[in-house]
């Protein structure tokens, strides 16, 4: 049982005073109170849910046969690459000097934009993004390009294996 004791202290002075009675105030039932808030207030709260983006794989075991071509000139490749850093072109690998990015608002992300614009400007079809993790790459860049994916509103991309020409273009530019 839980109590308060409000008597005097020690001595004091010379003076002789009355005894008073001391006062005692039974503090269970406000310690039962505080369990039971905190209690409740545990139970009824919502922890945040982890969110998680939905991707779609293919089925291995079904070969699809029915493949529709992309143009190479509306198709961007990123390859992701070590230390946080990725390379990008659109076309066919070697023909064009890739160019090399890091993630975030001034990186990727405004290249995505950028050429989205242009390829739906051109041919009035949306762009194509092939992403290629490297074995030097890690899971934390393909999370962060998949959420590029997602902010700037890409329709259509996939994550397809690297070749080993684009393993190549990794290694001369020093991002393998």
């Amino acid at each position: 049982m839980a109590e308060l004791d409000t008597s005097g202290g020690g001595k004091k002075g010379g003076k002789v005073r009355s005894k008073k009675a001391s006062t005692r105030v039974d503090l269970t039932a406000m310690v039962d109170l505080a369990f039971l808030l905190i209690t409740f207030f545990m139970l009824t709260t919502t922890l945040s849910k982890p969110k998680a983006m939905d991707v779609t794989m293919p089925n291995k075991d079904e070969k699809t046969k029915e493949q529709l071509p992309v143009a190479a000139s509306r198709s961007m490749t990123i390859l992701l690459g070590a230390n946080n850093k990725l390379e990008w072109f659109i076309g066919e690998p070697g023909k064009l000097q890739p160019t090399t990015e890091g993630y975030g608002k001034d990186g990727i992300r405004k290249t995505l934009i950028e050429k989205g614009k242009e390829i739906q400007a051109s041919f009035g079809n949306y762009m194509v993004v092939l992403i290629k993790p490297s074995d030097k790459s890690n899971y934390k860049n393909l999370v962060d390009i998949l959420d590029e994916m997602k902010i700037t509103n890409v329709q259509s991309y996939a994550i397809v294996d690297i070749l080993p020409v684009e393993v190549e273009l990794l290694k001369r530019d020093g991002n393998y």
